[in-house]
């Protein structure tokens, strides 16, 4: 038997990130107010690291969205795959050229097109699309900040966030989407 509410629980959980960075912080604030400056030196450290955890924490949690839009979402060893009601598929980030929101019908929905040309159409709020938060702020030129704004806001129907054209960058991105674990 839980003493926690189903809807707190959630709230909870979605929040989760956020809660354990305050939590950091608070822990280094309370270590500064120990004094001694090895104290202060440890609680300086952790009310920085809370405050940054923190900052990244809320942007992820501003990325996501209750997941209403059909469909599964995943990303795993640089592909992202999606598996809807009505179709799907998978893209390489290797191959990845460019990012765009597109809105229609009411729905919004991520476009990822290969430099084949092949496309993928992922719904901005399909079950696993947070998951895309990391993918998408570390392409090169593209920032969480400026990912966020497009997200927020009501630009046009079709809007470009990120192209690539072949070259050093994108090897380098792809050799780190290999070299990570």
């Amino acid at each position: 038997m839980s003493f926690i509410r189903p809807e707190l629980r959630a709230a909870l959980f979605r929040w989760r990130e956020v809660i354990a960075a305050a939590a950091v912080a608070g822990v280094g604030v309370w270590l500064l107010l120990r004094g001694g400056w090895l104290l202060g030196a440890l609680g300086a450290v952790a009310v920085v690291a809370g405050v940054g955890l923190a900052r990244v924490a809320w942007q992820r949690l501003r990325f996501a969205s209750d997941p209403v839009d059909p469909g599964v979402i995943d990303v795993l060893e640089g592909q992202i795959s999606y598996l809807g009601p009505h179709g799907g598929g998978w893209i390489a980030l290797s191959e990845l050229e460019e990012l765009m929101l597109v809105r229609a019908d009411g729905t919004r929905f991520w476009r990822l097109r290969q430099a084949d040309g092949r496309s993928l159409d992922l719904p901005v709020a399909a079950v696993g699309a947070e998951k895309l938060f990391d993918v998408f702020a570390a392409l090169p030129g593209l920032g969480p900040d400026r990912l966020l704004r497009a997200l927020e806001g009501s630009g046009p129907a079709e809007q470009s966030l990120w192209l690539m054209r072949r070259g050093p960058a994108l090897t380098r991105l792809a050799r780190a989407d290999r070299s990570s674990p």
